[in-house]
């Protein structure tokens, strides 16, 4: 049996984080893709999300914004740009991270940015995925 010390708070690896070209369309200076800084969400936050994309309707039934559940994880997992930057929302004309990200970015430049913070996540790995990780 293992040292139950290696599940302490202080041995989880430090904050997943990734930097990763979301749009050739935002350029450096040297004209070189922005990388964009994302990390993961802990479930912690997922199921903050999740609570607040769940909604019951008139008739009591209960409906999931699939779309706005997308959206706050992609900006939860954006570390830079920093989306909640007023200036940054200003030049685009809108309030909010979230409608930010939506008027800043193509459609799938948007799907990308949202599958890589899932990818951080762990949402596409399988559990064989995690135990060959593991080994390397």
């Amino acid at each position: 049996m293992s040292d139950l010390s290696l599940f302490f708070a202080d041995a989880a690896a430090a904050e997943l984080t990734d930097e990763v070209v979301i749009s050739t369309r935002f350029k450096e200076k040297d004209g070189q893709p922005v990388k964009w800084k994302l990390r993961a969400i802990t479930e912690e936050i997922n199921a903050e999300i999740k609570k607040a994309c769940t909604k019951k309707d008139k008739k009591g039934r209960i409906e999931f914004d699939n779309n706005e559940y997308l959206t706050k994880v992609a900006v939860e997992g954006t570390v830079f740009p920093n989306l909640k930057d007023a200036k940054l929302q200003q030049s685009y004309g809108v309030l909010g991270a979230d409608a930010l990200l939506k008027k800043m970015l193509l459609a799938g430049e948007f799907s990308l940015l949202a599958e890589k913070v899932s990818d951080l996540s762990g949402f596409n790995l399988s559990l064989q995925d995690q135990v060959e990780e593991a080994k390397n």
